[in-house]
């Protein structure tokens, strides 16, 4: 009821020992960006890490070689698709997602927040988690490539040049 024997307890034990092991590892030699959650692409990595993880250590038909084997081209192909993503503004573009303008000068985007099926409810819960009372206080709310929401007051905005990168933030610049 509890476990079928001991060897599957011991089994578990050793894999979960020797993947884990592995798996860090490939991180440490991969680099921090590895498991990074900076957009949605790496946030699907990360998830297939787990999952090809959990897979090792519970299914008795992997063996150790293949799980490390699967474990180290995830890895392998995360640190080759970041790779050429900072060397390919193509390939930046077919795996990352650019930030978007959600609202400016205390004005909602809708076309922008539909497209990013965002609603003005979600947008106004960010600005008040930010301990902001009021939309006329914002200058902007970006939802990030990470799927977080960016608020920044009028007070913080400055010359409005963190926005440079901003999908629909051409010439917005914010009041201080």
């Amino acid at each position: 009821m509890f476990f079928d024997t001991g060897y599957d307890l011991l089994r578990v034990a050793v894999m979960t020992a020797c993947s884990y092991a592995a798996l860090i590892t490939a991180v440490r030699l991969s680099g921090k960006r590895t498991l990074a959650k900076m957009n949605a692409f790496d946030l699907v990595v990360t998830v297939a890490l787990g999952s090809t993880l959990a897979t090792i250590l519970l299914n008795a038909t992997v063996s150790l070689a293949e799980g490390v084997l699967a474990l180290a081209l995830l890895v392998t192909l995360q640190f080759a698709s970041a790779r050429a993503a900072v060397r390919s503004r193509r390939f930046r573009r077919l795996v990352k997602a650019d930030p978007t303008l959600l609202l400016t000068d205390g004005r909602m985007l809708d076309e922008a927040m539909a497209r990013q099926r965002v609603t003005g409810s979600e947008v106004l819960q960010a600005i008040r988690s930010q301990g902001v009372g009021s939309v006329e206080e914002v200058a902007a709310v970006v939802l990030e490539t990470d799927g977080k929401f960016s608020v920044i007051t009028r007070s913080q905005a400055g010359s409005g040049s963190s926005l440079a990168n901003v999908g629909g933030a051409a010439g917005v610049r914010p009041e201080g």
